[in-house]
Formats: C-alpha cells, sequence, structure tokens
C-alpha cells in the first residue's frame, strides 16, 4: 500500500500547474473584462437616421438623431426606431464579449464544464 501513495509522482506538479493555468486565465478575463467595458458598440435604424451607441457596461452612451425623424405627428415610429437601434448595439456588445470570452475559456469544455467565472 506504500507503495500506491508514492506511485502517483508528480500529481502535485500537474495540480500546480492547473492552478496557474486556472490564474492566468482569470487573469485574461479580467484583462478581456476591462477592455470590453472601455469598448462601444454603434448601432443605426431608419436608414441611419437613429444612432445609439452603447458601452461593453450595457449603459447608453449617445442618441443620435437626424432631424428628418423628428415628427410630432410620429412618435411612436421615432420610439421604435431607437428600441431598434439600441437593442441591436446591444447585442452587437453581447456578440463581441463572448466571442472574446469564448478565446480565453474555449479549450474548458471537455474538463467536465470548465470554471465556474
Amino acid at each position: 500500500m506504500a507503495k500506491r501513495r508514492g506511485g502517483m509522482p508528480g500529481m502535485g506538479g500537474n495540480m500546480n500547474q492547473l492552478m496557474k493555468q486556472a490564474q492566468k486565465m482569470q487573469k485574461q478575463m479580467e484583462d478581456t473584462t476591462k477592455e470590453l467595458e472601455e469598448t462601444t458598440y454603434e448601432a443605426t435604424a431608419g436608414g441611419g437616421v437613429v444612432k445609439v451607441v452603447v458601452s461593453g457596461k450595457k449603459e447608453v452612451v449617445s442618441v443620435t438623431l437626424e432631424e428628418e425623424v423628428v415628427d410630432p405627428d410620429d412618435i411612436e415610429m421615432l420610439e421604435d426606431l431607437i428600441v431598434a437601434a439600441t437593442n441591436e448595439a446591444l447585442r452587437k456588445m453581447e456578440e463581441d464579449s463572448q466571442a472574446r470570452m469564448g478565446k480565453i475559456t474555449g479549450g474548458l469544455g471537455g474538463m467536465g464544464g470548465g470554471f465556474p467565472f
């Protein structure tokens, strides 16, 4: 039985290596999250008459309206265009976020679900 305990050399080294990889991945994710938060995403609607810019923090940074889209008799259309542009900008932000994080965590699928971060 004593041989079995001693028969697992390198197990600690593998665990240390795994921990180092996890720490490296966590640092990469933190850096990427910061980069994403500093990135802006722009989308337009109505052929460009409404432009919305959002940040990686999921905050609306700006809304720009061309003069011709402002019709007091059709406020509902303007509201719809603003919603459409905002949703598209947020979709772009989410897509970029998933792509960047996927590059970091891509190899974890075969490790029993990966790490919970």
